[in-house]
């Protein structure tokens, strides 16, 4: 009997521990997904239904992910391939532009879509630093730091959470743009 517990309990551990890694990947899909042409927005209940918990708290409220988790082990795995917006599905970074920066979160140094990319100023650590936002649906990306050093074309890298992200690969089908909403 106390054997038939112990694999019940190391069983549901095991799901558990599945669940919360599966709530805390980056996404991944075999198919670009549908470019928005204009604003996304949704209430707050529209973004909980459609985003993980975790996601709605990095997007939708500014959270940051912890560093040197199973995200950033997942990016530095992948290949080639396109990063976009888990909310909303913009394209935000490719893998041309990414590098390891060993700071425990997914860094890229110029985004490959600049027109889906918004910088504004973030006081909200103490100290003066740049956030980065999705220009379509508004969700919190991360923060971009310039002059570091970095042996990159810009001298910037575009720190970014990683469940704030959806990877396709290169070899995945690609979307069309949508098309403009009729009013």
């Amino acid at each position: 009997m106390k054997a038939a517990l112990t694999l019940a309990a190391a069983i549901s551990l095991c799901a558990c521990s599945a669940d919360e890694s599966k709530k805390t990947a980056m996404e991944t899909a075999d198919k670009a997904p549908e470019q928005p042409t204009g604003k996304v927005e949704k209430t707050d209940e529209e973004w909980k239904k459609i985003l993980t918990p975790e996601q709605y708290r990095v997007l939708r409220k500014s959270g940051t992910e912890a560093p040197n988790g199973e995200v950033y082990k997942q990016f530095n795995k992948q290949g080639g391939g396109t990063y976009y917006c888990a909310a909303c599905g913009a394209e935000l970074f490719t893998s041309k532009e990414k590098f390891d920066s060993h700071c425990g979160w997914p860094s890229f140094y110029d985004p490959s879509k600049a027109k889906n990319v918004t910088t504004k100023d973030d006081y909200s650590g103490g100290t003066l630093r740049t956030e980065v936002n999705c220009a379509k649906c508004g969700g919190h990306l991360g923060h971009v730091f310039k002059g570091e050093g970095f042996d990159t074309p810009t001298d910037q890298r575009y720190c970014i959470n990683g469940v704030a992200l959806k990877f396709v690969p290169d070899n995945a089908e690609k979307a069309p743009e949508k098309a403009p909403e009729k009013k």
